[in-house]
């Protein structure tokens, strides 16, 4: 199946991200950063550390890093486990120790906190990156005019349904009640309906009834969170209805966990992302991937994160020009086809790139959909504050002074 990268441009508008900020790649790095590219001494031996995921992102910097030192026969990239999620705190203390990587991959919304703490380095050449990938992933990786990050692929999650399970997968709150209640009843031991409860990251569209976001509707208001406005209360007043199908503790219903019971065709529905499309597939899933469900009194597809999965060169790399190199080189139609092969994951890409899994559409449909995650610093203090907040929402507790008390930890520094 081709799929012109247009759709994702097509959903820009809905990410929240000013695209006047970079235009066509304007504000290139600063002063003393790297150059790489032709110029790119390689006449020394140079390891290469690169820090990324399991499950698919591990062999696309394999196979790049091999196809790079074709390239570049004195340049060796070494992958290394470290997740998305734990990157950017663990660059903190391994960088300015000199065990850290030279190249890794975080959210894009870690950049204002990266940036400020002097993590991370300017993209030496914005242009060529900029001819490589969509406007919106470089407008969400611009801070005053300069880019500082390499994107890979845009992610949003959505709602998978085993067909062997669902017949129709729910479209609205009250039909995936429906559905959880009657399937619970009449299968013992399965769920109708799973999801990481506890990781704001999913919990997030609650949040979102009647046009209520995240730092406002730019992303970009440090000082008004909307966490506990009364649309974020009653979306999270409805969150906490679901643990009627799924009597579970928060605990018991990790990322992991919910992941496990899904690809063992232990439950009907669950709420993920592009990243598991490969692992379900291996795991012999019969799978579709469709938008969300639309919350109480709504009428469309509930609002998700997206995200530009992103490459950053550590401001401790010994080889700062080879990282920037290597970082550049993922950025190419040719790498971008070889991650979509591998991972299943959406490029963003300015090239023709094909995809063998219709799951893609269900993901397009529901970018339409979906709000970037603010990469201000004061994003940094949400996650610990809301994965607690849901947590305890889900467990029982009042959503109101749940919420009150994450804003008071956000707006705290």
């Amino acid at each position: 199946m081709k799929l012109r990268k247009i759709l994702v441009a097509g959903a820009a508008a809905t990410l929240g991200l000013s695209l006047t900020a970079c235009g066509s790649g304007n504000g290139s790095g600063g002063a003393g950063s790297p150059a790489p590219g032709d110029d790119l001494d390689t006449s020394s031996p140079v390891t290469l550390t690169v820090w990324e995921s399991l499950q698919g992102p591990d062999e696309f910097i394999r196979q790049a890093g091999a196809a790079f030192t074709e390239r570049y026969p004195n340049i060796t990239v070494e992958f290394v486990n470290v997740e998305l999620g734990d990157a950017a705190t663990q660059l903190a203390l391994d960088g300015p120790a000199g065990v850290g990587p030279d190249v890794f991959a975080a959210p894009h919304d870690t950049l204002g906190s990266l940036q400020q703490q002097g993590l991370i380095l300017a993209v030496p050449d914005a242009d060529a990156v900029a001819d490589n990938v969509l406007d919106f992933s470089v407008a969400a990786l611009t801070l005053d005019g300069t880019l500082y990050g390499y994107p890979v692929a845009a992610e949003t999650y959505a709602m998978f349904y085993n067909r062997d399970l669902v017949d129709t997968p729910p479209s609205t709150f009250d039909e995936l009640i429906t559905f959880a209640r009657d399937f619970n009843a009449a299968n013992p031991g399965k769920h109708g309906f799973v999801m990481d409860v506890g990781n704001f990251y999913y919990t997030f569209p609650f949040m979102t009834m009647d046009g209520n976001r995240l730092f406002g509707e730019n992303g970009t208001n440090a000082d008004e969170p909307e966490v506990n406005t009364a649309a974020s209360v009653q979306g999270f007043t409805a969150f906490q209805q679901l643990r009627e199908i799924l009597p579970i503790a928060a605990g018991d219903l990790t990322t992991d966990a919910v992941d496990g019971l899904f690809s063992a065709g232990n439950a009907a529905i669950h709420i993920t992302g592009p990243w598991n499309v490969e692992p379900f597939t291996q795991q012999g899933v019969d799978f579709g991937v469709v938008p969300m469900f639309s919350l109480p009194g709504q009428d469309t597809p509930a609002i998700s994160f997206s995200g530009v999965r992103t490459m950053f060169v550590s401001a401790f790399s010994d080889n700062p020009d080879e990282a920037a190199a290597f970082a550049e080189f993922l950025t190419t139609p040719e790498m971008q086809q070889l991650r979509v092969d591998i991972t299943g994951a959406m490029s963003v890409s300015t090239g023709d790139i094909s995809y063998d899994n219709e799951a893609i559409d269900g993901f397009a449909a529901q970018l339409e959909h979906s709000f970037a995650m603010p990469s201000i610093p004061r994003m940094a203090a949400v996650w610990d504050a809301l994965n607690s907040a849901s947590a305890n929402i889900w467990n029982g507790a009042t959503p109101q002074s749940e919420l009150d008390a994450a804003t008071a930890v956000i707006l705290a520094d």
